[in-house]
């Protein structure tokens, strides 16, 4: 009897130890997170320790990039993100999605098809169409963000408001005219002069009177003064 509880209690330990080890490989099986790779040129840190290139990138990484310098990150079967000079990125990324959240500087991101991929900004989110292939770059300057899409469809989400940026166009989020932020110099980012209403309409209209009563003093002026003859003695 007593060789019999031994003999069992051994059996189940080992059935324990079994099933705990295969537990264990199916656990350590699983990556938490899809390690991507990175190219740099110039000066790049990750999570604030310099970067070289072929170093593995891990979901939850801040890139930062100085000037005159760049960085790739190669996602696989994701896509891509490229780092333009002074930049700073956190990138998260899993098994089917994307998400960065750039908090200065400028990046392209490259995403295929079935990956769910957003960027986000000071000023908005950036929703990429999952359905297809898309590629768009984000700019964030002092008081907003530009937008450039393109290929694929990109949903600019403004607080409530939503904006479709389809390849080939472009879009802005924010205020270009904020308080203590440098003129934007991108093409075609100027906004146009503002104008205060009834004051500058009281001008024009000032200046058109006093232009039309100078003309009509030069006419008289010229031609219509009266001809006198004087008699002959």
């Amino acid at each position: 009897m007593f060789g019999k509880n031994i003999i069992r209690k051994s059996v189940t330990l080992t059935t324990l130890a079994a099933v705990w080890c295969v537990y264990s490989m199916v656990a350590f099986a699983v990556t938490v997170d899809t390690p991507g790779e990175i190219s740099v040129s110039g000066q790049v840190t990750i999570n604030g320790q310099p970067a070289v290139s072929n170093a593995t990138v891990l979901s939850g990484s801040v890139i930062s990039t100085g000037a005159n310098s760049s960085a790739v990150v190669s996602l696989g079967k994701l896509g891509r993100i490229e780092v333009s000079s002074d930049s700073i990125m956190t990138l998260n990324f899993g098994t089917n999605n994307i998400i960065a959240v750039v908090d200065a500087g400028k990046v392209r991101v490259s995403s295929s098809v079935g990956t769910a991929t957003t960027a986000t900004t000071k000023n908005a989110t950036f929703i990429a169409d999952s359905a297809q292939a898309n590629n768009f770059g984000l700019e964030v300057e002092c008081s907003h963000t530009h937008v450039d899409t393109t290929s694929g469809l990109v949903t600019m989400r403004e607080g409530s408001s939503d904006k479709q940026v389809a390849a080939g166009s472009t879009a802005v989020a924010g205020n270009l005219m904020q308080t203590g932020c440098k003129p934007c110099l991108r093409p075609g980012s100027t906004p146009p002069p503002a104008f205060a209403g009834w004051p500058w309409l009281l001008l024009v209209a000032a200046g058109v009177g006093v232009g039309a009563i100078l003309l009509i003093d030069d006419d008289s002026n010229q031609g219509g003064g009266t001809v006198v003859v004087s008699p002959t003695r």
